[in-house]
């Protein structure tokens, strides 16, 4: 049973500008999603989750803060197509086993099944529980709604996607991080106080087409900035020009084909770990 309600809206945040029309445009559909997410077919297993002692807030959902610690080798996780689900989990849980300490899906609008609500939530339910059972922290793209179905830590937004503010009034107990691709996008999230940010892409990605690599030149910038929140770069980085970012000053990462796409995950996954550790 769908949603049959009003127009659900956001109030104006105090003090902060209108938000774009493209990011109003981007906030509506996640609204209506989230309003869809908890049918009253599947309040029994909110019941379920409450015995389980999963703390709920109204509706059924999380409100509290979590507190797996994020680490240092962030995996963006993407289902490529053609790929059965089954490859997939298998693939992101031998990265998990090599060493991936934090982990996020990405499953974008035109992402076949997973570009709707119910078919993202579940398999982001499975990638839950994998990161879970290692005490990783588990992300998810842009989505509050699915991250707050599906029980995640928190959700990664990108520069057109919801303010951090309106993401913590709409989820108080998710982590909110942010994408950042110059200098005066990390002014603003240092402004915005994520939990973390991600600065790239340091080289061009497939990942994000049309997108102008950053480069090494911005991983600089944001070290000698030395912020206090933990930040990742991010876009392109494999085994072959870890170094060379790490020596730019970054001490964690943020991949995708580099593990995913290598013949062995987990082999590739402990690699990427152990230049982490010798340059910690």
């Amino acid at each position: 049973m769908g949603w049959s309600g009003s127009p659900l809206t956001l109030p104006p945040l105090r003090g902060s500008p209108p938000l774009p029309q493209v990011e109003r445009d981007r906030t509506q559909p996640q609204l209506l999603a989230f309003a869809d997410a908890f049918p009253s077919e599947g309040r029994g297993e909110l019941r379920s989750r409450e015995r389980r002692g999963e703390a709920t807030g109204r509706g059924g959902l999380r409100m509290t803060a979590p507190t797996r610690p994020l680490g240092h080798l962030y995996l963006v996780a993407t289902p490529r197509p053609g790929q059965s689900e089954a490859e997939f989990l298998r693939r992101v849980e031998d990265a998990l086993a090599g060493g991936v300490d934090t982990l996020q899906l990405r499953c974008k609008a035109d992402s076949g099944q997973y570009g709707e609500a119910r078919p993202y939530i579940a398999l982001a339910e499975r990638l839950r529980d994998l990161a879970h059972a290692r005490n990783v922290p588990f992300f998810v793209n842009d989505r509050v709604d699915v991250a707050l179905a599906a029980g995640a830590d928190g959700v990664h937004l990108g520069q057109n996607d919801l303010p951090v503010e309106w993401a913590r009034l709409m989820a108080p107990g998710l982590r909110v991080g942010r994408s950042t691709h110059r200098p005066e996008d990390a002014a603003r999230a240092l402004a915005e106080a994520p939990a973390y940010f991600a600065t790239g892409p340091v080289h061009a990605t497939p990942t994000k087409p049309g997108r102008v690599a950053a480069g090494l030149g911005y991983v600089r910038h944001i070290a000698a900035l030395r912020p206090t929140l933990p930040w990742y770069a991010i876009g392109g980085i494999d085994l072959g020009n870890v170094q060379a970012v790490l020596d730019a000053g970054a001490t964690r990462i943020a991949v995708v084909r580099a593990v995913l796409d290598a013949d062995d995950c987990a082999a590739a996954a402990h690699a990427l770990r152990e230049a982490l550790m010798v340059n910690g």
